[in-house]
């Protein structure tokens, strides 16, 4: 995940910042100012390791020049949705950090490795990148006029409230929570197991996922529209990752991290069916 997303994140960020340097330089200097003031502020308050503020930082700088619009205003890109995720996470993560630690199922204090970070941003960066949107406009799908009410961020968006939703559920569902069922076999199973949802937990991811996708659509000006598509991507990564982790990681095919990544990819290619059926008929 590391080479796939960092090297194509990095190259964008020093291309993006080229360009804006010269076609309007307070661009690249908010990005990346407020980029690396996000990495730095992750690490001050041990929300991320040095390696996992420096991916935070560099994928955080993707998004908001994949995001820029004119007029810019820097509220009015893809750092708000970012900010919003890292907080709620970070508040779940401490939460009722004593129980978690009794049970042995607490976060490390030194936070979040560069992996970790990847695993739940880097599908956002990629799938928000200029590239990616120009191929999707080139497609048979999607047009510039059909999909005027929905920007493609929505894509992007769906991806970090899936990363809300499965830390926040997680977390909280550990502290709220002292019964939670296996999503395959409904089974009752100890706190903290992989696959394992509670309804207090489920409900505070939704919740989660509810409260970043409408941060994203209110800074970007998207309306309802990417808002429910989003929202509604998120929900089914926060499934899609608790079947993963049932079945999967359990069984030894795949890490916490590697799960990350996959539920946030289904929550963008999610959101990105739901927005091609909308265009189909007529309502996009």
């Amino acid at each position: 995940m590391l080479l796939l997303v960092l090297p194509f994140a990095a190259a964008s960020v020093v291309l993006q910042a080229h360009w804006w340097a010269v076609q309007l330089a307070p661009v690249a200097i908010w990005a990346v100012g407020l980029s690396l003031l996000l990495g730095l502020v992750a690490f001050k308050f041990r929300a991320a390791t040095p390696g996992g503020a420096v991916a935070g930082a560099v994928i955080a700088a993707s998004l908001m020049f994949s995001t820029a619009t004119f007029p810019y205003r820097p509220w009015q890109t893809a750092l708000v949705p970012v900010l919003v995720l890292l907080v709620l996470t970070t508040l779940a993560t401490r939460l009722g950090r004593g129980q978690k630690e009794r049970l042995g199922t607490a976060e490390k204090r030194r936070g979040r490795s560069a992996s970790q970070v990847v695993a739940n941003l880097g599908v956002a960066a990629l799938v928000s990148d200029e590239l990616a949107q120009s191929w999707l406009f080139q497609t048979h799908w999607f047009s510039q006029t059909s999909l005027a009410p929905m920007p493609l961020f929505a894509v992007g968006l769906a991806a970090l409230a899936e990363a809300a939703a499965d830390t926040v559920s997680s977390e909280l569902g550990q502290v709220l929570s002292s019964r939670p069922r296996m999503i395959t076999t409904l089974r009752t199973m100890e706190p903290g197991t992989d696959g394992a949802i509670s309804l207090p937990g489920t409900a505070a991811g939704v919740g989660a996922a509810g409260i970043v996708a409408t941060a994203g659509a209110l800074a970007m000006s998207g309306g309802a529209t990417m808002m429910g598509i989003a929202w509604t991507g998120g929900v089914f990564g926060l499934f899609f990752d608790s079947l993963l982790g049932a079945t999967l990681e359990r069984r030894g095919w795949l890490n916490n991290d590697g799960v990350n990544f996959l539920s946030t990819a289904s929550a963008a290619a999610f959101a990105l069916g739901l927005m091609a059926i909308l265009v189909h008929l007529g309502l996009g």
